[in-house]
């Protein structure tokens, strides 16, 4: 296998304890070790990074911006109404909630 025909591999980095990975950037890799070793060889010259993630980019399900209506649309009463506790009847001795 040549490296052309590498997989390609996303990859992460927590910068410090609380935060989250982010996205730095992609290669190719014979395997995961490999996609691994890389990853730490290009990404992180300087020591800036805490963890590293690498995933195969075949692995990541993504949506697409013209799903965004019907994807990432606000729940209303009327599509999920476990969400929205309007039927619910709560006794006076509660307060406000």
């Amino acid at each position: 296998m040549t490296d052309k025909n590498w997989p390609l591999y996303e990859v992460f980095l927590r910068a410090r304890n609380g935060l989250a990975h982010k996205h730095v950037g992609s290669l190719h890799a014979m395997d995961d070790e490999m996609a691994l070793q890389n990853a730490r060889d290009v990404y992180t010259r300087r020591g800036e990074a805490l963890s590293i993630w690498v995933v195969p980019s075949k692995s990541i399900i993504a949506s697409e911006p013209s799903e965004k209506e019907t994807l990432l649309e606000p729940s209303t009463p009327e599509r999920k109404p476990y969400r929205h506790p309007t039927f619910y009847d709560i006794p006076d001795e509660v307060g406000h909630m």
